[in-house]
């Protein structure tokens, strides 16, 4: 995997749900600590299951040098588009850290627009540098547990299954319940070009 210096890894997870936040991680490990994950399983967390990734996440918080969470809302997501709400998720979370990186390892090919310090951009870095591996799951738990809370405030949605994502059991209750306000109107009316979705909360 990508030496990991001294250095902070980022990844977002929720993208493409059509409801909730986009989350991101950022994580700084040791040499050492990348080292002794990466022999205990850790990866990009799409490829582990979710036991595994919950068996980590304690594994993580304890030998990272640093970890923080960031989010953005769905509210913002609308606002501002996709890219640039993730990017502010990310953001978030670097500055939440304990002390300020001095290199952001990104995932993907896409630099982090608004970070004025050094930056990488490493493409399959989820599966490729352990700090990238490590935010992953981080976000992918985070985001997952928030869903499932979220979940219970607005039953008939599905969205402890599907964790927000366009499946089609989510799309079926939209059409039959219409949107709360936690789901993305800018992803509802690309999906479903025209038909009524955004009546309000269930």
């Amino acid at each position: 995997m990508h030496d990991p210096g001294v250095c902070a890894g980022v990844d977002e997870v929720g993208r493409g749900a059509l409801f909730g936040p986009v989350l991101a991680a950022a994580v700084v490990l040791s040499r050492q600590a990348s080292t002794s994950l990466e022999a205990e399983g850790l990866t990009d967390s799409k490829a582990l299951t979710a036991r595994r990734r919950r068996l980590l996440v304690p594994r993580i918080t304890a030998v990272a040098e640093a970890w923080a969470i960031g989010q953005a809302s769905a509210r913002q997501i609308d606002r501002e588009g996709i890219r640039a709400a993730t990017e502010a998720a990310m953001r978030r979370a670097l500055q939440r850290l304990a002390f300020t990186p001095s290199l952001v390892l990104v995932d993907g090919v896409l630099p982090l627009r608004g970070w004025e310090g050094e930056q990488r951009t490493i493409v399959r870095g989820d599966r490729d540098c352990a700090a990238i591996a490590a935010a992953s799951v981080l976000a992918k738990e985070a985001r997952d547990g928030l869903i499932q809370r979220l979940g219970q405030r607005h039953p008939g949605y599905g969205l402890e299954r599907h964790m927000g994502y366009g499946t089609a059991l989510h799309c079926q209750a939209l059409l039959e319940r219409g949107a709360t306000d936690l789901h993305r109107q800018s992803f509802l009316v690309r999906l479903f070009s025209g038909s009524s979705t955004t009546a309000g909360n269930p």
